[in-house]
């Protein structure tokens, strides 16, 4: 009885590592005006939910010290990787917003972004607002525990990141062209007709030299984009959802992936 105790209490700060990792890094979840100790609640309040089903998956708990350390090192990775992944549709957002920020003449416009700790553009946040508006709509928290939680621990174990090294490095480079591709599809319609804009203005100033049209384009730029913005901003929150859901899909996919990769 004592041994069943002590290995279900080893399984459990398997879990509770994995969700604590995971919860630091994942979108939303990981803002500083969150306090630490509501993260580590949390945490434990999902760890004691999917615990009872890691049981039944007959998880493996090494019997050696230094074997469960280097587990529970792996599961504290494999929680910032899952939660990485998750990171990287919000960066797409504020990588469209920054596109388009400077052709709208904002560049030099920084805000503070509580979620990333960073200074980014105005336009930036504003589309990471409404980013996280609609992952909250599209009950974006109940993907994150079912997939990034629940099914994780059915699918990935922490050996799996030694055998499916390979398969990871793919995907993250796969990631990374995906987040510049999603950015572009995101901010194209604005970029293109800003860069119309400019060079109208650049040949009406070539025709019209005594005009100082190029000052007089930064307000037309602004202008434009500003109503642009409002006439697709409901095919903008439509293109943000269908990048969430394409998110967890993927990273469903890359944990099948990780774990066909294993012997």
């Amino acid at each position: 009885m004592t041994e069943g105790f002590v290995i279900n209490t080893q399984i459990f700060l398997l879990v509770f590592f994995r969700i604590i990792a995971l919860v630091q890094v994942a979108p939303l979840l990981s803002s500083s005006a969150i306090p630490q100790i509501a993260k580590v609640g949390f945490a434990l309040f999902v760890a004691a939910i999917v615990f009872p089903g890691v049981l039944e998956a007959g998880y493996g708990v090494p019997q050696h010290a230094l074997h469960f350390l280097l587990v529970l090192l792996g599961e504290i990775l494999l929680g910032i990787i899952l939660g990485f992944f998750l990171v990287l549709i919000f960066a797409a957002f504020q990588l469209a917003g920054q596109m388009f920020s400077l052709q709208m003449g904002f560049g030099a416009s920084q805000v503070f972004d509580p979620l990333a700790q960073v200074q980014i553009p105005l336009i930036g946040q504003f589309l990471n607002i409404i980013g996280m508006l609609v992952f909250l709509s599209i009950s974006g928290f109940n993907k994150l525990v079912l997939i990034g939680v629940e099914r994780s621990f059915g699918a990935l174990k922490a050996v799996d990141l030694v055998t499916g090294r390979a398969v990871l490095f793919d995907a993250f480079l796969g990631s990374l062209g995906q987040l510049f591709e999603m950015a572009l599809m995101i901010s194209f319609p604005i970029l293109g007709t800003l860069f119309l804009i400019s060079v109208s203005t650049g040949l009406l100033a070539k025709a019209a030299p005594q005009m100082n049209l190029l000052m007089m384009g930064f307000p037309m730029a602004i202008g434009v984009a500003f109503i642009i913005l409002f006439l697709i901003m409901p095919y903008l929150m439509h293109a943000f959802a269908r990048i969430i859901d394409a998110g967890f899909e993927g990273l469903m996919e890359l944990m099948t992936a990780v774990r066909g990769a294993g012997p």
